[in-house]
């Protein structure tokens, strides 16, 4: 007899629910919609705007959404390349370029990888460097990534790295 009930339970719980009403079924009351989820809260550590970080407007090259300014450095006959760093994986940094610049690019390292989209021509006697983007992946041997300068601040290391190289002043022009 125990034996039995304990089929019976069993059989009653283990049962497969049903996910569409069987015709002649009696029909329940419609459950409202659960509201979608909330967005989670930004991390009070989370690195405040830059006031100081260019803009895809002043480069005149696209900035990856949610990308952090890092720096800028002098490259010499009139230029500066400006890095910024984002969680971001290699992958998706790279395919977000290639749709936004509509070009390729090429992959100039496999170890550590890394992206070069060149968006105008290369003057040798007036460029550092060609104007363009260059992505790079900084986890690459199993590194934490790029060290984010500012301490205390989220992401702590930066998987990808982009520098951008916009056009020197005097060839924007032309």
């Amino acid at each position: 007899m125990l034996a039995a009930s304990a089929v019976a339970a069993s059989t009653a719980l283990g049962q497969t629910p049903q996910p569409f009403p069987r015709p002649g079924a009696p029909t329940s009351p419609a459950q409202p919609a659960a509201p979608p989820p909330t967005p989670p809260p930004v991390a009070a550590t989370a690195a405040p705007a830059d006031p100081d970080a260019p803009t895809a407007a002043t480069l005149g090259l696209p900035i990856y959404p949610g990308a952090q300014f890092i720096a800028s450095y002098d490259a010499g006959r009139m230029q500066r390349y400006y890095l910024f760093g984002t969680a971001a994986s290699f992958a998706d940094i790279v395919k977000y370029y290639r749709t936004v610049l509509k070009e390729g690019g090429d992959l100039v390292f496999e170890q550590p990888p890394t992206h070069m989209f060149e968006v105008g021509r290369f003057r040798q006697e007036t460029m550092a460097f060609p104007p363009g983007v260059t992505v790079k992946d900084w986890t690459w041997g199993g590194s934490g990534g790029y060290p984010n300068p500012r301490a205390g601040v989220q992401p702590a290391r930066f998987p990808t790295v982009i520098m951008i190289v916009p056009s020197p002043p005097e060839t924007a022009r032309n």
